[in-house]
């Protein structure tokens, strides 16, 4: 089984692009964060002229989820974590040929101390609780704004302590992974670092100044390959993150 994860910043700016990746990996799941649309104004039709199916969690502006498949999927849960009063489009799941789909697309915190980041830490010990709740094949997949590891962050000493790369947050991100007995499939498949995020600022892309902030989560799943296309970030107008492509066997 295949599986993608993109954030796209904009789908209505990347449409193209992703049809074309999709053309590309012909992937059995692509989880795209970041759509910036509601339900309502989500292009079904460009995806279902070529055979694919489409969940969505949208949301005007900001945010906002989707997972396309290449089969018909069963819809389980659209919104926040459950148990969270929250109206954030941040997580979309599906159950396919047994298996629970998720598009993840978790907060970003802003700023180490701020209520945003308290925010963030909330939102993960409450995904933590849901994802423990789920039975059988799992896999969560998107951004979840953590670079887990110094060895994920391009500069860890320009790093340390700050967003994304703060003890906390990697605690909170350890804990989802053990309470819902996870796997991250890059890590493990490789030790290199696979970036999946770069800053629009500084010619961060050309520099290699990236993260991996995005990730493949699963359980009951044997990871088989793991790669980050690159060649999306240094596509005219590209998101500023690349696909994440995984594939994994039962």
């Amino acid at each position: 089984m295949k599986l993608i994860s993109w954030n796209v910043n904009s789908l209505r700016v990347r449409l193209a692009q992703v049809l074309q990746l999709l053309d590309e990996e012909t992937p059995d799941a692509l989880a795209l964060q970041e759509i910036k649309m509601t339900e309502e104004l989500f292009p079904l039709a460009a995806f279902a002229e070529r055979g694919w199916h489409a969940l969505v969690c949208g949301q005007k502006a900001y945010h906002g989820v989707a997972l396309i498949t290449r089969k018909k999927a069963e819809l389980m849960h659209k919104g926040a974590p459950p148990g969270m009063d929250d109206a954030a489009a941040r997580l979309v799941a599906a159950r396919m040929d047994g298996i629970t789909i998720v598009s993840v697309y978790a907060p970003n915190g802003q700023e180490v101390g701020s209520q945003a980041y308290a925010y963030k830490l909330n939102w993960f010990a409450h995904l933590a609780d849901w994802a423990a709740t789920l039975e059988g094949p799992l896999a969560l997949l998107g951004d979840f704004n953590v670079a887990p590891e110094d060895r994920d962050v391009h500069d860890p000493k320009r790093w340390q302590g700050k967003i994304l790369c703060s003890e906390p947050e990697r605690a909170a991100f350890r804990d989802l992974l053990a309470r819902a007995r996870l796997t991250d499939a890059v890590r493990a498949l490789t030790e290199a670092p696979m970036f999946t995020w770069w800053d629009y600022r500084l010619r961060a892309f050309e520099r290699g100044w990236g993260l991996r902030i995005d990730h493949a989560l699963v359980r009951g799943l044997s990871p088989v390959r793991a790669c980050v296309r690159t060649d999306y970030r240094g596509m005219e107008r590209p998101s500023d993150h690349a696909p994440l492509v995984v594939e994994v066997s039962p």
